[in-house]
């Protein structure tokens, strides 16, 4: 992906526009709507500002990635999860921490013992 469509989503995920983008940035609205339609790109002080801004690094904004054995998936919940509040990032944890206490009862019992026995299941 380019830098102005991984910008352009993450406005979008943030629930931000353009312009509150550009106010918060300090810099021309007009600016950041150049940044978004892939006619200009930002100089380093300014993709320094964004990648702090948004919670990524500047490798993220440019598209770079090392190989690495994260996936597609893996990418995108990092992704979710730095769009979100300092709480709802904890709520999230939370509930994943929650799957794997499941997943952790289903390994060692039956899934018939734990429907009969209602564990886990709602």
């Amino acid at each position: 992906m380019e830098f102005h469509q991984i910008l352009r989503s993450l406005i979008e995920e943030h629930n931000i526009t353009q312009k509150q983008l550009a106010a918060d940035l300090n810099i021309a609205a007009s600016t950041v709507g150049s940044y978004v339609q892939g006619v200009r790109e930002p100089d380093f002080s300014i993709l320094m500002r964004l990648a702090e801004y948004f919670h990524v690094s500047t490798d993220y904004l440019l598209g770079y990635r090392l190989k690495s054995n994260i996936t597609p998936q893996e990418e995108n919940l990092l992704q979710i999860f730095r769009a979100l509040s300092r709480e709802q990032q904890e709520l999230y944890l939370e509930q994943g921490k929650a799957f794997l206490k499941v997943n952790r009862k289903e390994k060692y019992f039956p899934s018939t013992f734990l429907r009969k026995n209602n564990i886990g299941y709602r």
